[in-house]
């Protein structure tokens, strides 16, 4: 949820799903916040509209602003049960979160979140060994196969772009700071 929307509670959120008329009044949706240790709540849809963009949600219970500000930043995820059938080579973010990311046979790390609006292809985020966030394309190119049964993403990365993707080291932004003092 990107923020709240009016004076009873409702939010509103950027949709991922391509599947028309999947939101409905009366529907369930699971809000999960962005904190590590947040749970995940169990939301009714009570009304629903688009609006500038994004979709505008009322839910049953949520009757303030301050009710509205709790949801904000959540992700929200359609039940399992609910979910719609997705056509081969396609996956559910949700699915994607915990797994082990390979290149060939070696271990990069676990897919932490998917980040969406970067590029052509959404970014897995993957905490490494080192507890760094390694920014890796989820790009048909590089995708071997997502095996979801083993809780695995096979990928074939080019050459040194595990490097290119990894945050700088405390050394590298002491010596772009001392870059920049030199510069102004």
């Amino acid at each position: 949820m990107v923020k709240t929307q009016g004076r009873r509670g409702e939010v509103a959120g950027e949709i991922y799903s391509n599947v028309s008329g999947r939101f409905t009044v009366g529907m369930k949706l699971l809000a999960l916040p962005r904190q590590p240790d947040g749970l995940r709540r169990e939301l009714e849809v009570e009304e629903l509209w688009p609006h500038k963009g994004l979709l505008v949600l009322k839910f049953a219970g949520v009757d303030s602003i301050s009710d509205a500000e709790a949801l904000v930043g959540s992700e929200l995820q359609v039940p399992r049960s609910q979910r719609s059938r997705l056509e081969a080579g396609w996956n559910y973010v949700s699915d994607l979160v915990g797994c082990s990311v390979l290149d060939h046979d070696r271990e990069i790390g676990r897919i932490e979140d998917v980040q969406f609006g970067a590029g052509e292809a959404p970014l897995l985020l993957v905490r490494d060994g080192m507890a760094r966030l390694v920014e890796i394309p989820f790009a048909e190119a590089y995708l071997d196969r997502v095996d979801l049964e083993r809780k695995q993403v096979r990928m074939k990365l080019p050459e040194g772009l595990l490097e290119v993707n990894a945050p700088l080291t405390a050394e590298e932004k002491r010596e772009q700071a001392q870059g920049a003092r030199k510069k102004s």
